[in-house]
């Protein structure tokens, strides 16, 4: 996990927040919805970006990344774009990253 720190203090905890969260969290959530030994290494990797980032850094890159989501979210379902995704495959990705987003930004983690 320490790749996070490392790409913060060289590029900033934008791209810090982006490769750890936007690229590996969120293929990982994908990986864990289909092989339980990722589902079971999930909490541990939630609990590390947590521990990597403060709660308002967390809600303000998680804002920017709901933002540029959005406007994404207006290519991926264009229709008329032969390359773009499926609606069912954007809105799993828009789950995972919901649910991503609130395991990030909770009060407390429960332990299950």
């Amino acid at each position: 996990m320490s790749d996070g720190a490392n790409i913060e203090v060289r590029f900033g905890l934008k791209a810090a927040f982006d490769d750890l969260v936007g690229k590996k969290l969120m293929n990982f959530a994908s990986a864990a919805s289909r092989h339980p030994d990722f589902a079971r290494e999930l909490p541990r990797f939630i609990s590390e970006v947590r521990r990597m980032f403060t709660p308002d850094e967390m809600l303000t890159q998680l804002a920017q990344m709901t933002y540029g989501r959005n406007k994404e979210n207006w290519d991926i379902l264009d229709e008329d774009d032969p390359l773009c995704k499926s609606p069912a495959a954007a809105a799993e990705h828009i789950r995972q990253f919901m649910m991503i987003k609130e395991l990030l930004t909770m009060a407390k983690l429960g332990t299950s």
